[in-house]
């Protein structure tokens, strides 16, 4: 019978690799077309992995916990309907065979091919590349292949010059092993850096490594607005069957400050800034110790109760584990719910390769001089952080000024929930 290889598929934009959290078919179990194989988890979304034919599963090629790039194999399944080997099947056997030598000696046509990531990881931990096996398709370093080094501490053997290898001008500085080495004291309980937590670690880092922050803040008497949703609230809640939230408004009108400064809505390409055509807008949703970024697009087209639709959907389909790949992909800016929290300032961490991110916080009734006179009213901070390789602080104060206007003019006369 044939045997075909099925591999990590690509569960979300800019997804490069996927942790197996669970196998759902073992060697020997029988699966059709579609059916679900295993569980993965992204930094993006959690989804179940389908077979792409229907057969026999010969081999798990990953272990449950294991972390592999898009395009890696997963398992090796017989076809059913399989006859005598063809010469393609046999092609494919040597192709397979060839390929497998290729990467432990002749063919290493890939492995001076080093994406950002192994050459950061790579200078930051004084590994030296050419004394490094990639497990890469030709011979190409992988960052798991580093990581893997770096976990280790096997970072030392890594960088020692070949024996063959050409005698360079200058002897090369050994690197050291980067080991953490964190006492436990009594009482500490040990948690393992895995799944979910692990890919928003690695996601955080790569941000804060790659993007250039900088910080606005501004703050918005939203006392209008206030009064106008709680007038609302129960009747909308009584004959829509859901909440209308605070937070509906300010997406709506993070939105709509978007569409008249586009360049916010704008993603950082090395030599070049994608300024985004479609306004989709990324936000938090927690679900017990997991945090998932679902996209709310083309949210400069909808109203605010279609926005406030949209934010429950999300919630539930995060807490029920049902959010799609499709859910999850195609953010241009993301607009976090700090407030909910309490939380009345904080910084946050730009959404790679997103080029800002807002931060509303809670709603706080304070005394403010109007008219020369105290007044009680509701106010709100809202904090940008922005991409300074994007942006600069004359375009984003206008956007702030933009959305802080619009948050102030928001009521029963000038705003329809429609």
């Amino acid at each position: 019978m044939a045997t075909e290889k099925i591999t990590m598929p690509q569960l979300g934009e800019s997804v490069t690799e996927g942790t197996i959290t669970t196998w759902l078919v073992q060697p020997g179990d029988h699966v059709n077309k579609y059916d679900p194989i295993a569980e993965v988890m992204t930094d993006k979304v959690n989804a179940e992995v389908p077979s792409s034919f229907s057969g026999v599963i010969k081999e798990l090629v990953a272990e449950e916990g294991d972390t592999i790039a898009v395009g890696e194999i997963m398992c090796h399944l017989e076809v059913d309907g399989g006859s005598n080997e063809t010469k393609a099947d046999k092609d494919e056997e040597k192709s397979e065979k060839a390929e497998t030598v290729s990467n432990v000696s002749a063919d290493q046509s890939m492995k001076k091919r080093y994406s950002p990531a192994v050459l950061r990881l790579a200078q930051e931990n004084d590994i030296d590349l050419s004394a490094v096996n990639g497990t890469g398709r030709g011979g190409r370093i992988t960052r798991k292949d580093i990581e893997k080094l770096i976990a280790t501490g096997e970072m030392s053997k890594a960088s020692e010059k070949p024996a063959a290898a050409e005698p360079t001008k200058r002897e090369e500085k050994p690197a050291k092993a980067i080991v953490p080495s964190v006492k436990m004291q009594a009482g500490d309980i040990e948690i393992p850096v895995t799944g979910v937590r692990k890919a928003i670690a690695q996601k955080m880092v790569t941000s804060k490594q790659e993007i250039p922050h900088a910080w606005m803040t501004v703050e918005a008497d939203v006392t209008n607005l206030v009064a106008y949703r709680n007038a609302l609230k129960d009747e909308f809640k009584k004959q829509e069957g859901f909440s209308l939230t605070f937070f509906a408004f300010f997406v709506k009108a993070v939105a709509q400050a978007l569409k008249e400064y586009p360049q916010l809505n704008s993603t950082w390409a090395g030599d070049k800034i994608i300024q985004r055509g479609d306004i989709n807008i990324s936000i938090a949703v927690a679900s017990d110790e997991q945090l998932f970024v679902p996209v709310i697009k083309h949210a400069d087209e909808k109203s605010i109760k279609g926005i406030a639709r949209d934010i429950v959907d999300l919630a539930q389909k995060a807490r029920n584990g049902k959010l799609s790949s499709d859910d999850m992909s195609g953010g241009t800016f993301t607009v976090n719910n700090t407030g909910s929290f309490g939380s009345v300032s904080s910084m946050g961490v730009i959404n790679h390769p997103q080029a800002a991110i807002l931060q509303v916080e809670s709603i706080v009734k304070r005394p403010v001089i109007i008219d020369n006179m105290f007044a009680a009213r509701d106010m709100v901070n809202l904090s940008l952080s922005l991409d300074h390789r994007v942006l600069d602080g004359l375009i984003c104060g206008k956007f702030l000024a933009r959305v802080k206007e619009i948050l102030e003019n928001t009521n029963e006369e000038n705003t329809s929930i429609y």
